[in-house]
């Protein structure tokens, strides 16, 4: 057996699983703010284009996706980042959602046993540790906190660690805290990325969802064209259509960035056989080249954050994330206790900030925090909001 699998911990959800397992909730209906699924409807067009193509399931797909598809992701990409246009044939390919090609990335690009091969944020999606203990290596973690203003604290990092590093996990903006890295990182990150040869890898899933029309959150690409980095070596994006387009079950997204390993990740996914169902590629490529059905999303999630900070802010220290779908509030006692005591006082769900990271020299940064997951329709939001500050105002 692998033995990276001895170093698997139980997911967020299955522990949260265990700490509900004997609370009896609240005599309400529940409200569950846990996790990050979308429940905006999905736009009718794209479904209507997938009904229409399901014809299609009667061909193997391809690996590398349609022609279509690969153009519309790479106009897409142009047009959001402002990147010269991208080689749809070199420089993009399709994946089943970006959950799966953010662990099988580091099963092809990382040398199985290397330590401190793999570098990734803390807190952090579990999906990154899990793919670096899979591929062979252990995790470098590297802080998140409010004392960086939720910004990944790099110094951590000796000069040794780098020369070891072969893949760094970023997520922009980030998950739980929703904060954006500045260009100004992520050109450092790049930098060092061309000096000691690893690669970025940016989970940038939620990037579509941002307060200000105008001021889009920037992306790793953008960062690298912007310093003449035109070939983008060594960085590599993730983007998905769950989170933009309320389309988490069509495991749609894709990867994109420098060629060379783009052409390597088509090798292993080749071999690894997870082609794009071809109905869901027609789907996803008309919703690859609308834009108004985004801006749409956006609209209510602006007015979800809009009409519950103020509620949550009266009773418990949190902001509203720079993007993204979360808040991400300190609690009044120990995270796991909090949520605990949620469910069982008003019968509303959070996730312990704790699950989402790891102990590092006796400190884990997401502890005593909690993630709420804004995704229900704004009336559901706003009376567990209500519901939070009932209970805390009552005392514990």
């Amino acid at each position: 057996m692998n033995p990276g699998m001895d170093g698997l911990q139980p997911y967020p959800f299955q522990r949260l699983g265990r700490l509900f397992g004997t609370v009896e909730p609240a005599d309400m209906p529940g409200i569950f703010l846990t996790v990050g699924e979308p429940q905006h409807a999905p736009p009718e067009f794209i479904l209507e284009t997938l009904r229409q193509a399901v014809d299609e399931v009667g061909h193997y797909p391809s690996t590398a996706g349609s022609p279509g598809l690969r153009t519309a992701i790479a106009r897409w990409l142009s047009r959001r980042f402002d990147l010269p246009q991208l080689d749809p044939d070199r420089q993009v390919i399709p994946v089943n959602g970006t959950r799966e090609a953010l662990f099988a990335i580091a099963q092809a690009l990382v040398t199985p046993g290397a330590e401190g091969a793999v570098v990734c944020p803390n807190p952090f999606y579990q999906i990154y540790e899990g793919a670096a203990l899979l591929a062979g290596t252990r995790p470098k973690f590297v802080p998140v906190s409010a004392a960086t203003g939720f910004q990944p604290d790099f110094s951590v990092l000796t000069e040794d660690d780098w020369h070891g590093v072969e893949l760094l996990y970023l997520c922009n903006p980030g998950n739980p805290t929703g904060a954006i890295l500045p260009k100004p990182q992520l050109q450092a990150l790049i930098r060092l990325a061309e000096h000691y040869n690893f690669v970025i890898v940016c989970d940038e899933c939620y990037s579509e969802i941002y307060p200000e029309e105008t001021a889009p959150p920037v992306g790793l690409l953008h960062a690298a064209a912007s310093m003449g980095h035109i070939d983008f070596k060594n960085c590599l994006v993730f983007h998905s259509l769950s989170k933009r387009s309320n389309l988490p079950g069509l495991r749609s997204g894709f990867v994109a960035g420098d060629a060379n390993l783009i052409a390597q990740f088509l090798r292993y996914r080749t071999y690894h056989g997870c082609a794009m169902p071809p109905h869901h590629q027609a789907a996803s490529t008309v919703a690859w080249r609308d834009e108004g059905h985004v801006k749409i999303n956006r609209a209510l999630y602006r007015e979800k954050f809009q009409a519950v900070l103020p509620l949550l802010a009266s009773v418990l220290p949190v902001q509203a994330p720079e993007a993204g779908f979360y808040l991400w509030p300190e609690t009044p006692m120990d995270d796991s206790e909090f949520a605990r005591e949620l469910l069982r006082r008003c019968h509303v769900a959070v996730l312990p900030g704790q699950y989402l990271g790891r102990c590092v020299g006796g400190v884990n940064p997401g502890a005593n925090r909690v993630r709420i997951a804004l995704v229900a329709e704004e009336a559901i939001c706003v009376e567990a909001a209500e519901r939070i500050v009932h209970t805390l105002q009552k005392g514990w």
